[in-house]
């Protein structure tokens, strides 16, 4: 029978349209039960459906963990008194909007005695370029020397390269200043407040002031194991593989995405390959750090064999199914992609009373006696 991990969900749906036509016997040695005017001694009472052929999607179903699609730890650069925090824990923050202020007095401070460092300065270097100048002119009249031109031109020179130094200590005085405004790198949710206004805060301290945690779009990171590989990069070389995520116990519509990255190896500890998938997730539906449903979905079989979910059991061989039999008795079909065909039909209720053999009879939906050979 033709599915992979995480198909049967899908398959319940689409077969519970013909449930109530179950009873219908059709031809072949195993095709159902015949009708029969009186059940067999001890029969099992069962509930049966028929095998469909019909397009089905191909899918892989696993458990994930959503991840923030990105996330900062706000810390402060430099060292000063926090003065005012502009933002509530939990809320939802732009780009760029403005979370903290420090003191910016001594940062002020700072900044004008390194512009009034550059206005010295500049007329001290102005008054060495006048110097030598005059100096210049004085050697050509021969009335100084060579030596007292070169002195010149070296504290020219150096006040020069003062000035220079100046203006970069303004620039770093100006950059300090705006270390006093902390804004919001990215969008996204805040976390938990770690330090109120009047603390001291120092620069690239361990402890971040707020996180943020950006979760629209969100991640979504699974795996699959290993040996659903080729599959997935068969198909992936075709088309973009869509996911579908929804957390535990949700009943509404799964959010959807598509894979955006596949790990470069297989975990050797684990047998699986690391994938991870991005969601819109305008909704807010998929939370960070939360275990969700996933279902990968590859493609489509148009001609795939399909049962209900109800009637799929599990034992020690695997899966398997209760094959009903024209002579009112069961027959045990382990299935995994083959082992049923078109026109069968499997018990879907009852199965536990069944062992490979035993007689049944069937059920009917409306009322009417059990339908057995």
């Amino acid at each position: 029978m033709k599915s992979v991990a995480g198909m049967w969900s899908v398959q319940c749906v689409l077969i519970a349209a013909v449930v109530g036509s179950a009873a219908c016997s059709v031809g072949g040695e195993t095709a159902g039960p015949a009708k029969s005017d009186a059940a067999a001694p001890n029969a099992v009472p069962v509930t049966v459906a028929p095998v469909a052929q019909k397009p089905m999607p191909i899918t892989i179903g696993v458990v994930g963990t959503a991840e923030a699609y990105s996330t900062v730890a706000v810390h402060a650069q430099i060292t000063g008194e926090l003065t005012s925090v502009n933002f509530t824990d939990g809320d939802d923050v732009a780009k760029g909007q403005v979370l903290f202020a420090l003191d910016r007095r001594p940062l002020e401070s700072a900044l004008q005695q390194a512009e009034a460092n550059l206005q010295r300065d500049l007329a001290q270097a102005a008054n060495a370029r006048a110097q030598t100048d005059r100096y210049s002119d004085l050697v050509q009249r021969g009335i100084a020397t060579r030596e007292q031109l070169d002195q010149q031109q070296t504290n020219r020179a150096a006040l020069e390269a003062t000035v220079a130094a100046d203006r970069a200590a303004v620039e770093s005085a100006k950059v300090q200043l705006t270390y006093a405004t902390i804004a919001a790198p990215i969008a996204g949710r805040t976390g938990k407040l770690m330090v109120h206004a009047g603390n001291l805060v120092r620069a690239n301290d361990a402890t971040p002031l707020v996180v943020i945690n950006q979760i629209s779009p969100i991640h979504v990171s699974f795996g699959i194991p290993e040996s659903q590989l080729p599959e997935f990069k068969r198909y992936l070389a075709q088309r973009a593989i869509q996911v579908e995520a929804s957390p535990p116990n949700d009943a509404g519509r799964p959010a959807r995405g598509h894979v955006s990255f596949v790990d470069n190896a297989v975990d050797q500890t684990t047998g699986t390959i690391e994938m991870r998938g991005t969601f819109a997730n305008e909704s807010r539906q998929l939370w960070p750090g939360q275990f969700v449903n996933v279902t990968v979905t590859l493609g489509t079989d148009p001609s795939a064999i399909v049962v209900p979910t109800i009637a799929v059991q599990t034992g020690q061989q695997g899966q398997y199914v209760f094959v009903a039999k024209t002579d009112a008795t069961v027959e045990l079909r382990t299935v995994v992609k083959t082992g049923l065909t078109q026109g069968e039909t499997v018990v879907t209720e009852g199965q536990l009373r069944l062992v490979p053999g035993s007689h049944i009879t069937v059920r009917t939906g409306g009322g009417g006696g059990d339908k057995s050979p």
